[in-house]
């Protein structure tokens, strides 16, 4: 089961999301005063943000999250697949391609774009995400922290 985030998830979905920085998906970690931040934010009702939670045999399974942006390159809503974990003992079921497909469907007439970033290790999600039908931008992505 795919369901948006409710106040009863909160300290489940802080937990997955540590786990999820600690794994080789990301580049380093966050502090937890981040996660929980980005969790009050998505209770909050943020226009920009929301999580949704993966449950699978009644347990908390993983999470997905997504932030907004308009692109003009793209001429449109641009949905940005920012974060998606699924907790090691639920891999392999299935969850993220469901995840995957539940995003366009529920966004689907509303996105002139969806978008994913991916480190080059993280080899089987790369897979998984061509298989959906995801290529490659060959963009060099930048940024500035404050």
């Amino acid at each position: 089961m795919i369901r948006k985030l409710t106040a009863e998830d909160y300290q489940v979905c802080c937990d997955m999301m540590d786990e999820f920085y600690h794994t080789d998906g990301v580049l380093a970690p966050i502090p937890a005063e981040q996660i929980q931040k980005n969790v009050q934010e998505a209770l909050a009702g943020s226009p920009y943000l929301a999580l949704y939670v993966f449950e699978c045999d009644g347990q908390p399974a993983g999470y997905g999250q997504l932030s907004f942006t308009y692109s003009g390159e793209a001429g449109g809503l641009c949905v940005l697949l920012e974060e998606i974990y699924v907790r090691p003992a639920f891999q392999g079921r299935g969850l993220g391609t469901e995840y995957l497909q539940f995003v366009k469907e529920e966004y689907g007439k509303k996105a002139a774009r969806f978008r994913l970033e991916a480190c080059p290790n993280n080899q089987k999600a790369i897979q998984l995400y061509k298989k959906i039908g995801f290529s490659e931008l060959p963009y060099l992505q930048m940024i500035i922290d404050r």
